[in-house]
């Protein structure tokens, strides 16, 4: 095995192509899980569409197992307690297959993710023995009971306390918690309350227990299907043996949780966005305006092909992700890591985590908008189906961590790490002087992928300053300024996103030649070409909040080195991406 990646790496120097994980490796079980996963929502959850909407009793439920009769909810959960035990690119495969199911995926994700996953990873021995085989064929079905009435984004002001019991056999639970998906169906909750209102720590609470009451159904803007509720916890007798790991660590469950729950979502976005772009095309193909349909419009085609690369970009960082998480859950599980070096390892890509969660699902609410915006006033009617997609696409940017504050944890995560000396932060903004003398000579390659690999480079030297002038200005006080965090998080999301395309097509032309790359080398070259004035714009906006007079002045002059880029005429290349979605009437590197 090679030398393994530090989270937040890739800001700071050149990545190596074959050390990135593409859809383009799926093996023949990735094929036939994601196979099994979309017929069983296209046979199964789609014709129910309308009930899993209205909520029909037992719908979701019955879905939900007849989804673990196939192994569907046990991909994350080991075989000796009655899983499947994937890896994390299938499970990610599992997940955006899934998304096509309305809301049916929202219940889905919550049981497999965030409602198993903490016992999967913090439950002692007995307590896997207990609860995982009844989660794995969904006769239990999960919950997350984390969000309080003054306790979102704000998680640690968690009001809900545990007392112990004088013989020390049980803790009482008194609380609220809102928002908790899969309340009204949940068999098994898992909880966080604050042991003597102080330790915060994780409970498994079973939803039979006296004292647990469900309240009545949220009135949502979308995923109507979903189960939404309050839970509310009267003096709830959980026993002892039922605390999650070990007390006042459940921020550490909760957050490493919410890690995967983020790049699960992530994978849940790239399947929406396909379902999106095929119902684009299609319309776009039989919708006829001034005698001819609206997909030979070239607007039509930009948007159409701004689509494409969108899911592009979303599907190769997942991937890419995925394959970073496996590699490092195996090397734990090789050097029969400790369950503290399990939490090591989900944590070490917190960034790339908040990246895959943000830039996804805005990535999501742009295809959705602008599939709408094919549709027209059709668009707006609840008989098409993009009017239900529309509204469901919102939550993804509330759910798992809003999206600012996983902005706000993009930059802070990575300077933490350079604090603690695990990656060399500093010592490349340091380095950057040297690197414009070199850069201010230096030609711009003709060829691709040559030329956009050098724009990139020189993306990540534009982060580091900004990001570095940033750091040494406001040294402490940095978190203050939001403002100028999320522009770093932003820059930091393009560069992961616009890179992961640039080393999927690398191994594409490596493996399958030029011919066969076309159409991603197109995508790559507009995706490069495109990002050049979105960091600069938003370094400019740093730069400008954090210094001033000659020293803007001169640091301006160094970046205009790395911003310096000939643009390329990107028209005909979008008509063409567009066209190949037109063609099949669907993302075209799709694999089945």
């Amino acid at each position: 095995m090679g030398e393994l990646i530090k989270g937040g790496a890739f800001l700071l120097g050149p990545v190596d192509e074959e050390t990135v994980f593409t859809p383009e490796e799926f093996d023949e079980i990735h094929l036939m899980i994601k196979n099994t996963v979309l017929d069983f929502i296209e046979n199964e959850v789609v014709p129910k569409i309308d009930e899993i909407e209205e909520k029909k009793e037992g719908v979701t439920v019955g879905l939900i197992r007849k989804a673990g009769e196939l192994g569907l909810l046990s991909s994350d959960i080991p075989e000796e307690y009655g899983g499947e035990e994937g890896d994390k690119v299938t499970t990610m495969l599992i997940t955006e297959c899934v998304s096509g199911g309305g809301s049916f995926a929202t219940a889905f994700g919550a049981h497999t993710g965030i409602g198993t996953l903490p016992i999967v990873f913090f439950g002692t021995d007995e307590q896997k023995k207990k609860y995982l085989p009844d989660l794995a064929t969904g006769e239990k079905i999960a919950a997350y009971a984390l969000t309080e009435p003054e306790a979102g984004s704000d998680a640690m002001n968690c009001k809900t306390i545990a007392t112990l019991s004088e013989d020390g056999q049980y803790y009482t639970l008194n609380g609220e918690k809102t928002f908790i998906t899969n309340a009204a169906w949940a068999d098994v909750i898992i909880t966080y309350a604050k042991i003597d209102g102080e330790k915060f720590t994780a409970f498994i609470v079973d939803a039979d227990s006296e004292g647990v009451t469900i309240g009545p159904e949220e009135k949502k803007l979308g995923i109507h299907g979903s189960s939404t509720c309050s839970v509310i916890l009267e003096d709830v007798k959980v026993p002892v043996e039922n605390m999650l790991w070990q007390e006042g660590k459940g921020h550490h469950v909760a957050f490493n949780i919410l890690n995967i729950g983020r790049f699960k979502l992530g994978a849940g976005c790239v399947g929406a966005c396909k379902r999106c772009i095929e119902q684009a095309a299609e319309y776009a193909l039989e919708r006829i305006q001034f005698k001819q349909p609206i997909a030979n419009f070239n607007l039509t085609k930009y948007k159409i092909a701004q689509m494409a690369m969108l899911i592009f970009t979303t599907e190769s960082l997942v991937y890419r992700l995925g394959g970073m998480l496996d590699q490092l859950l195996d090397k734990v599980a090789a050097d029969n890591g400790d369950l503290l070096q399990v939490v090591s390892a989900i944590r070490e890509y917190t960034i790339e985590c908040s990246i895959s969660k943000v830039y996804c699902s805005e990535a999501l609410d742009y295809v959705v908008d602008e599939t709408l915006q094919i549709y027209g006033g059709y668009g707006y009617c609840e008989e098409y189906p993009v009017e239900r997609a529309y509204r469901d696409s919102r939550i993804n940017r509330i759910f798992e961590g809003t999206n600012e504050v996983n902005r706000m944890l993009i930059p802070g995560t990575l300077l933490q790490k350079a604090l603690k000396g695990e990656v060399p932060f500093m010592d490349a903004v340091f380095g950057l002087g040297d690197e414009l003398k070199k850069l201010r000579d230096a030609e711009e390659p003709t060829e691709s992928l040559a030329r956009e690999e050098f724009i990139l480079d020189k993306m990540k030297k534009l982060f580091l300053m900004a990001a570095g002038n940033a750091a040494q200005k406001f040294q402490d006080a940095l978190d203050n300024e939001q403002e100028i965090l999320v522009r770093l998080a932003d820059m930091a999301m393009e560069i992961f996103a616009v890179e992961s395309a640039l080393l999927r097509t690398k191994k594409i032309v490596a493996n399958m030649g030029e011919d066969e790359a076309r159409l991603p080398l197109a995508m790559t070259q507009v995706l490069v070409n495109d990002m050049v004035p979105k960091l600069e714009s938003w370094a400019k906006e740093v730069l400008a909040g954090t210094l001033e007079g000659d020293t803007l002045a001169k640091t301006l002059s160094g970046m205009s080195i790395l911003t310096s880029v000939k643009p390329i005429n990107t028209n005909a290349l979008r008509r063409e991406i567009a066209d190949a979605v037109y063609e099949g009437k669907k993302y075209f590197l799709e694999r089945r």
